[in-house]
């Protein structure tokens, strides 16, 4: 898929406030850790990340994305009466129905013919929603789009942790629920907008993706709970990563070397310098958030972009790669020229 009238006229991200570490959360598992004979120290360990984020007690999904889109909407300069759509592709919900976008168009007063739905693929929902909104402004449906993303981790790791302290807890049940606990909270907002009438002048050249659904059974999560078969779900992702970077070679002329900067889609320590391992990537030239932010689901890619741009690690004219991949499994990768 390549587009050749489409920019990133702002890209915006909202961290939530409050720091709980790693550290913390093996305190409170404590009692089953040492019945179960295993290290307090391995969460943090294991995954490399010694802190995520929580928001306030009852902040909904649509909040924090409206305040992240309000971020980006004032970036960009774009009147929000010319937004001719939203889509909202955040995993967590504030309801099964309204859909997260109607909440947002809501809370930023947008036209009645502003079309709002909410794009979901777990992880890779937000590149997802950036093809979506590509397509409609390529096609001249829409002269200005916006895709945003509000993630909270509080229920699962709350939820989670309640679940890991019962005394039938066995090392089993600990394996499988373990990356609920990695999961962090953040929100990230993007406009889009028809080449020619953004000043930004940040390309979106589109991209490639492939599916590996075979593998649907490896994580599968609901708000207050998640399984995930962590071994098999990595080697499944690096494998599929790996094609997917051989498609954009072969069809995109990608060479790894002249790319900037690379965006990625952070689970984890081991899931990131594996993935950078198995592409040939210079860690170097990807920043990482997962540290202190944990995995935000499908707002890690734009907040790590927002966050890349406010370090002065993208500038005018840095050619970026957006890597992402989604349990499913789906596995999508794009091209910026900023």
């Amino acid at each position: 898929m390549r587009f050749e009238n489409v920019s990133i006229a702002a890209v915006a991200h909202v961290d939530a406030p409050h720091r709980i570490t790693s550290a913390a959360i093996a305190d409170r598992l404590m009692p089953t850790l040492s019945r179960l004979k295993i290290r307090p120290e391995l969460l943090e360990k294991l995954s490399g990340i010694v802190a995520r984020r929580f928001w306030d007690e009852g902040v909904q999904p649509s909040q924090v994305a409206s305040d992240a889109a309000r971020v980006a909407i004032e970036r960009s300069g774009v009147d929000p009466a010319e937004i001719g759509v939203i889509v909202s592709t955040s995993v967590c919900k504030d309801f099964i129905e309204p859909s997260v976008a109607c909440m947002v168009h809501r809370n930023l007063g947008l036209g009645a013919n502003c079309l709002n739905f909410d794009v979901g693929n777990a992880c890779l929902a937000f590149m997802n929603g950036m093809d979506v909104v590509g397509n409609m402004i390529e096609r001249g449906q829409v002269r200005h789009a916006l895709v945003v993303d509000g993630e909270g981790s509080r229920t699962v790791t709350e939820a989670t942790v309640a679940r890991l302290l019962d005394p039938a807890t066995d090392e089993r049940a600990f394996r499988d629920q373990f990356a609920a606990l990695t999961l962090g909270s953040g929100a990230a907002a993007m406009v889009l907008s028809r080449a020619d009438l953004s000043d930004a002048g940040h390309r979106y050249l589109g991209g490639v993706s492939l599916a590996a659904t075979q593998h649907a059974d490896l994580c599968q999560g609901q708000p207050d709970y998640m399984k995930t078969d962590t071994r098999n779900l990595l080697v499944a992702g690096l494998t599929l990563a790996g094609q997917t970077w051989q498609l954009g070679r072969e069809t995109l002329n990608w060479r790894t070397e002249e790319f900037d900067e690379f965006v990625l889609h952070q689970v984890s320590k081991v899931h990131t310098e594996n993935l950078v391992a198995t592409l040939g990537l210079d860690l170097a030239k990807a920043h990482t958030i997962y540290g202190e932010f944990g995995n935000i689901g499908p707002a890690s890619v734009p907040i790590t972009l927002s966050k890349a741009v406010e370090l002065g690690r993208i500038r005018a004219g840095s050619r970026v790669a957006l890597m992402g991949i989604g349990s499913g499994l789906n596995c999508s990768m794009a091209e910026i020229v900023w």
